[in-house]
């Protein structure tokens, strides 16, 4: 542990603003003169205490309930108080700064400090103790987080089976079959003389097989739950007058954009979150794909470009009307050989594996042979609703979303990274237990990477710099 761990700490745990109940939490060694200062006397473990919260003059600061942890059996597995307060933030800073300086003022009868070290906690700093007091590990550590900024349901839902230990359980479990694989190479490489016979009596073929097997499951739950963390980023790109800003308008149930039928009213993005299957979309309208007419135009053109380099699925909608007119008129011809330079331009800068979708918008008003000399594609109506439906579904299928909420665990892109290199190191191993001459000393190596990349998930094996990068990101008072 690094010396700032051993500090006790104080931070409002609840957010900023006013609400009916604020809490000021304090944890560390020894905290039992802020207790008597803080409170007047000392309190019963885990029993709620109503009661005044004193200032250094005796005088009351507010009326609440206090609470005291005795370690191990806290959050974070240290000696805890919580005063549950009323929720103005005046009075909240006011305990704060009370209990700071009861941790400062010198104990009556040594005249040493009070509390030594104690200070304002760092965001994340108190889910930090847990983990590395093992009251939690850091994937459920991750999880209060993700918990916490959970956009929907579903994802709330999943956050929580991660928190309770579900996700650290299937790893565990899979740390379990690696470990007692490598028990078995690693024995063969202890005695020689026990020859490839060895591992093939032991099954070490068949371990190893359903051991890929088990990880490609938990790999398929993981990568669903990143979805659900992170959300997917649409952006609805196309010529002006495409019906953009109506389709957002649509999918979204509001009147977010504005729609007119004078072409390239939209000049920056305009972004709303919405979900689909518990599943959270972050849907961008961007300005119409054309030779700017003027410098605001050219512009949200730039932006609208830099916003569909980092989407996820890319919504490319096309005028049906005009589509289907190709032989009529100047301007349809027109229209449709600018689409191609658009979609030539999509192939050419978006990372491979971002999905694109053809739209047709504005089924509505084209006629039936219109529709049949149309391109494949999805036809829909933003106007009326008309194949909606049939684009969400579209959509999630196509971002790689199976429709198993309930069996879905919370997971981050640095979960699915580790399981992906785990995946990785163990097809390295089955090359070589397959092999005719296997090279144990490197089977052996397979294996202990995996081993390791598995346990980054969890904590067991992780750098300070990706303990700090984490915890970081955490609410103060979390």
């Amino acid at each position: 542990m690094l010396a700032r761990h051993h500090d006790p700490i104080v931070a409002i745990a609840t957010a900023p603003g006013r609400g009916a109940v604020g809490i000021v939490r304090v944890s560390g060694k020894n905290i039992a003169p802020v207790i008597q200062a803080v409170c007047g006397r000392q309190l019963q473990p885990r029993l709620a205490s109503y009661l005044p919260f004193q200032d250094a003059k005796g005088g009351v600061i507010d009326q609440g309930l206090a609470l005291h942890f005795p370690a191990p059996n806290s959050y974070t597995g240290e000696e805890v108080l919580e005063l549950q307060a009323h929720g103005g933030p005046v009075v909240l800073q006011l305990l704060l700064a009370r209990c700071l300086e009861a941790g400062a003022a010198p104990d009556p009868d040594t005249g040493k400090t009070a509390v030594p070290g104690l200070r304002v906690a760092q965001p994340g700093e108190f889910t930090e103790r847990a983990f590395l007091n093992d009251k939690i590990d850091l994937a459920q550590a991750e999880a209060i987080a993700d918990l916490i900024d959970a956009s929907t349901e579903t994802a709330a839902r999943s956050a929580a089976r991660s928190m309770s230990g579900e996700f650290s359980l299937a790893i565990n479990t899979l740390l379990e079959q690696l470990i007692h694989l490598r028990m078995l190479v690693e024995a063969t490489l202890d005695f020689p003389e026990e020859d490839i016979d060895f591992l093939q009596k032991a099954d070490a073929l068949g371990q190893l097989e359903r051991l890929q097997a088990t990880l490609a499951d938990v790999m398929r739950r993981a990568t669903q739950g990143a979805i659900l963390r992170e959300g997917i980023k649409v952006v609805i790109a196309g010529q002006p007058n495409a019906g953009k800003s109506s389709l957002l308008n649509a999918l979204a149930g509001a009147e977010l954009a504005i729609v007119t039928p004078i072409a390239g009213t939209t000049r920056d993005k305009v972004s709303q979150l919405i979900q689909i299957e518990g599943v959270p979309l972050h849907v961008v309208d961007t300005a119409g794909l054309r030779e700017a007419l003027d410098e605001v135009e050219k512009i949200g053109v730039e932006r609208a470009w830099a916003e569909i380099e980092s989407a996820d699925a890319v919504l490319f909608l096309h005028d049906l009307t005009r589509h289907a007119a190709a032989g009529d008129t100047q301007d349809a011809m027109n229209y449709i050989a600018a689409d191609a330079r658009i979609a030539r331009a999509l192939s050419q800068k978006l990372p491979q594996g971002t999905v694109v979708i053809d739209v047709w918008n504005k089924s509505d008003l084209a006629h039936d042979a219109q529709l049949k000399n149309t391109p494949g594609g999805g036809f829909i109506s933003a106007k009326t609703g008309s194949g909606l439906q049939e684009l969400r579904q579209q959509l999630l299928r196509l971002v790689g979303w199976q429709a198993a909420p309930e069996g879905v665990f919370m997971a981050r892109e640095r979960h699915v990274r580790a399981l992906q290199q785990v995946a990785e190191q163990l097809a390295k191993a089955h090359l070589q237990i397959c092999a005719k001459h296997p090279a144990l000393d490197l089977l052996a190596e397979d294996l202990r990477q995996a081993q390791n990349h598995l346990s980054e998930i969890t904590g067991a094996f992780t750098p300070d710099d990706l303990l700090g990068e984490i915890f970081s990101r955490f609410c103060i008072g979390k």
